[in-house]
């Protein structure tokens, strides 16, 4: 008895460090609690070194000795997994997604800025066609006005259709900057079911309503769509991110497309 005294009393004391060094080392309690378990363990070992052997079975007695060491075995494992933590999916999440909020914060923001910068860009790009082509204006009446002879008109329809495509192509470079092709599928490209296709939205919405269903989501709702309509899936962020002349283009664009052949969910007007 006294040696089976003596290493408990060794089992604790192990124990007790490994419990020490591990609090010192901020580890999880269940961890420390762990540690000290397998001191005892040890200790537990080492007290059965000493035990008594066991008269001999005979093989049918030895079979059940067996098969009821291994139930309590058994027993004891699975009983004492359950005063353990247990892993909850779903309060991982929570932690993981804790962990990673600053990060998708840091990325959205680095996203938004570069999407503005992208917008400024193509607006510079808009300001300085505007001022070539009012330069080539005044060059040519200035050469008609130095040499007297009749200024001549140039042809509307050449001068109106280079900067309707330059507009049009404006409002394409629009789709593409504030990637719409992540929610809507247009020219069969794009879209993840979370809004509806547009091949054919020019034949519902006029200009001016897109217009108004890009700056207020919630302007207009397309059949088949309630639910993500009312969770708010399309962000109110574009009136921000886009100058008007830009939403005109975007809206424009859209409003060119009348492929009846698409099944483009009719819009329900709810502002």
């Amino acid at each position: 008895m006294g040696n089976i005294i003596k290493k408990l009393a060794i089992g604790l004391v192990i124990g007790g460090i490994l419990v020490g060094v591990a609090k010192a080392l901020e580890f999880p309690f269940v961890f420390q609690m762990l540690f000290l378990g397998f001191a005892m363990l040890g200790a537990g070992v080492f007290i059965l070194l000493d035990a008594p052997p066991l008269r001999t079975m005979s093989g049918a007695k030895s079979v059940v000795a067996l098969v009821a060491v291994y139930i309590l075995l058994c027993t004891v494992c699975i009983a004492g997994a359950t005063f353990l933590p247990q892993f909850d999916p779903e309060e991982e999440k929570g932690k993981i997604a804790k962990i990673l909020k600053p990060q998708f914060e840091a990325s959205e923001k680095g996203k938004t800025e570069e999407l503005i910068a992208r917008a400024k860009a193509l607006d510079e790009q808009v300001k300085a066609l505007e001022v070539k082509l009012m330069t080539l204006g005044a060059e040519q009446m200035a050469k008609g006005l130095s040499t007297g002879t009749p200024i001549p008109t140039p042809p509307p329809t050449p001068t109106t259709n280079m900067v309707a495509g330059d507009f049009m192509k404006l409002g394409e470079e629009q789709w593409q900057l504030m990637e719409c092709y992540n929610c809507h599928k247009l020219r069969g490209e794009g879209g993840k079911k979370r809004g509806p296709e547009l091949d054919n939205i020019g034949s519902f919405l006029t200009v001016e309503e897109i217009q108004q269903k890009i700056t207020d989501p919630k302007s207009f709702m397309a059949e088949g769509f309630e639910k993500e309509w009312e969770k708010g899936r399309m962000p109110d962020k574009f009136k921000e991110l886009m100058e008007p002349k830009d939403i005109l283009a975007l809206a424009s664009w859209l409003g060119s497309f009348k492929n009846t052949s698409v099944n483009t969910p009719r819009p329900i007007k709810k502002k």
